[in-house]
Formats: C-alpha cells, sequence, structure tokens
C-alpha cells in the first residue's frame, strides 16, 4: 500500500537458518519482530514498527516426489514469491492451485491467512508446514489437520508470542495432482469466463489465464502505474452469519452455505449497497478501487491514517445499513480500527 513508518531494525533473511538465527536471537533479547513476506497484506501505523523486522527472502522449489497415482509432492521455501510456484505448477501439470493464480506475496504467508481465491484455498493442497516454534524454540512440523485451517484463517494466524505470530513458517510441502485438466471449476464467474459449466476441468493453463484475467480487471494485479492496484486486496473478509442474521438481509443478498450452519454472504455487496461505490472517496488521499469496492487503495499520497479512516467510514456504513460487522483481512500492525 506504500504507507507505514519505518523499522527499528531491518534485516533479509535468505537462508532458513539466518531465519530463525534473527527471530530466535530477537526473542531472546526481548526486541519486538515483525515478519514481512511480500507485504502485499499488511498495513503498518505511521510511527512504524520499533522493533527488528525480517523480510523472509528464502528460495527454493523442491519436487521431492512425482508420480500419476501419488501425485507431485513439492516443498517450497517460505520466501518464494507466491504465483511464481503457481505458473510452475501450471507448467508442470501439476493441479490445485491453479486459481490462486496472480495473487501477490509469499509462499510461506499462504497457510497463515488460508489464502483462497475463484472456488480454491491453500488448505486443499498443503499437506505439511515446517515452523520455528517461538515458545518452544525449536522446529516444529505440523501436518494439515494440525494447522486447522479455515476461511481466511489458520492456527498460524491465531496463535500469538509478544504481539506476533507463535509459528514462523520455513517450508511449506504441497500434495499435487498430476493430471492434463485442472480441478472441477466451482466459482460462477470463472466458469462464465471460461465459457464453460461449474464442475467442468479444462487445460490448467486456461484457468490461470482466465483468473489474470479477472484479477487485472479488478486491479488485484500488482502494476506501479495503476494507483488500483496500491492496496492490500481485499480490505475486508466475507461475513460469515447466522442463518438468522442472514435473513434479516435484503432478499437480493448473495448467500452461500458455510461450516457449522453459518452463511458467508458478500463484503462487496454490502459495502456497495450501503452507499460506498466503486471510486468512493477520489480523489483520495485513499478511495475505494476504482475497479473493485473491496479494494482501499492509496492513490499516491496516503498515510495509514487515511487509509485506516476510509476503513472506518465504510465499516461503519455497513454496519448502519445492514447490522453486518465487517472484518479487515490485512495484518494491521501498529494501527486498529
Amino acid at each position: 500500500m506504500r504507507v507505514g513508518g519505518p523499522a527499528g531494525r531491518f534485516a533479509i533473511a535468505t537462508s532458513t537458518d539466518e531465519l530463525v538465527d534473527a527471530v530466535a536471537t530477537a526473542d531472546a533479547d526481548g526486541t519486538p519482530v515483525l515478519l514481512v513476506g511480500g507485504g502485499s497484506n499488511l498495513v503498518i501505523g505511521d510511527a512504524g514498527f520499533d522493533g527488528l523486522v525480517v523480510q523472509v527472502a528464502t528460495r527454493g522449489i523442491t519436487r521431492e516426489s512425482m508420480d500419476y497415482c501419488g501425485g507431485a509432492e513439492v516443498l517450497v521455501a517460505a520466501g518464494e514469491p507466491w504465483d511464481g510456484l503457481v505458473a510452475e505448477a501450471v507448467d508442470a501439470g501439476w493441479i490445485g492451485v491453479e486459481a490462486l493464480s496472480g495473487i501477490p506475496g509469499s509462499t510461506g504467508a499462504t497457510p497463515v491467512q488460508n489464502v483462497g481465491a475463484y472456488g480454491q484455498e491453500v488448505a486443499g493442497s498443503v499437506a505439511s508446514v515446517r515452523t520455528w516454534d517461538r515458545v518452544e524454540r525449536r522446529t516444529r512440523t505440523l501436518a494439515a489437520a494440525e494447522c486447522e485451517f479455515g476461511y481466511r484463517d489458520s492456527r498460524f494466524k491465531r496463535e500469538r508470542f509478544r504481539g506476533g505470530p507463535r509459528y514462523v513458517v520455513l517450508e511449506v510441502r504441497f500434495q499435487l495432482v498430476v493430471a492434463d485438466r485442472s480441478e472441477p471449476v466451482k466459482y460462477a464467474e470463472l466458469a462464465r469466463t471460461l465459457g464453460v459449466a461449474i464442475g467442468d476441468r479444462v487445460p490448467s493453463v486456461d484457468v490461470r489465464n482466465a483468473v489474470l484475467e479477472l484479477r487485472r480487471g479488478k486491479g488485484m494485479v500488482l502494476d506501479a502505474a495503476d494507483h488500483d492496484t496500491w492496496s492490500a486486496g481485499s480490505f475486508f473478509t466475507n461475513p460469515l452469519l447466522t442463518a438468522e442474521d442472514a435473513a434479516r438481509l435484503p432478499a437480493d443478498a448473495p448467500r452461500w452455505p458455510a461450516a457449522d450452519g453459518r452463511v458467508k454472504t458478500s463484503a462487496a455487496w454490502l459495502i456497495e449497497h450501503a452507499g460506498f461505490g466503486k471510486g468512493y472517496g477520489r480523489p483520495g488521499p485513499a478511495s475505494l478501487s476504482t475497479k473493485h469496492t473491496l479494494a482501499l487503495t492509496n492513490r499516491g499520497s496516503a498515510t495509514a491514517a487515511d487509509v485506516l479512516a476510509l476503513a472506518r467510514t465504510v465499516r461503519d456504513g455497513v454496519r448502519a445499513a445492514f447490522g453486518v460487522q465487517l472484518t479487515a483481512e490485512p495484518e494491521l500492525v501498529n494501527c486498529t480500527l
């Protein structure tokens, strides 16, 4: 988003040993730690972060096994750019992440947020996550079932230590299917773009290209010249409501069944129907994207305070109109809604 204040200290970890040593040393000294991957899902307050900021810049994609029965097992360093991994998977004929194309950031961040888009979630392909446990001060590998994945959620996001994450993701092991065609297309907008029916399979490269086209149309593929991409992506998660609360929404509000009998609705729909259309707040310094109401953007001179003020206006407007409380999706550091 190009907002936020300075770091007290800044380090770049290019190996797993460097990453563990930096975090462990800071913890032993009582120094606050902020881990940064690609920085694409992050809003830092204007006062900055008075501690150690560690950029995770480890690299490596290792094909540990591949067969048509067991699939492809791929070990990926936490700092590996996510979209590069997706591109390699599509080229290699591994399916399971093709609809997650174009998402900025690092691979190690994807299980933390349980990144999802266009009918896929990374939880569907994660086999295990190797971590540094800051509480027990040792490396731990958690199987997928131990990660406690939920909608844009995991134990990596929930369990905290000294104001930061308890677990430092070091590597992610993926189990991907080897196939000529994609997973069944689950998302209606993607199916329409591809010209197929829900449940159809198509070449995974077609899914990737269609997703990239859709994301560009929403300002969700990074472009330094386009202020609509100076954002943290979708700023609010889609609300999960009780059946009773969902029934109180207008009849035409989107509703999808979710876990535990809850109902998911569209944050973008709520925002737009509460009176905040595309481009709301222009000329800025912060405004909603002109392409997508879920993205809060920096029009060139915004501060974190400007972005958060806009977020509060939208959040409070949706609550007043529909009684629904929106929740911020990005990690907020030294700033609050």
